[in-house]
């Protein structure tokens, strides 16, 4: 009885992941994707304002 349990646990281990939706796999990667893509702009965006902060304009010092 317990190598039947154990059969049936292993090949829904094995058939489940066939299972899923294709659509679910993309909207994971595209989830996944678009929270990188957020923070990379994010740091960007950080950094440039911290280097507007400390190297002054060229045209303000000319003034």
């Amino acid at each position: 009885m317990n190598r039947v349990f154990e059969a049936a646990a292993m090949s829904l281990l094995i058939v489940a992941p066939l299972m899923c939706s294709g659509c679910a796999v993309v909207a994971v990667a595209d989830a996944a994707v678009t929270t990188v893509a957020v923070v990379v702009k994010t740091g960007v965006k950080a950094t440039g304002a911290v280097l507007d902060a400390v190297i002054p304009d060229s045209k303000e010092a000319k003034k």
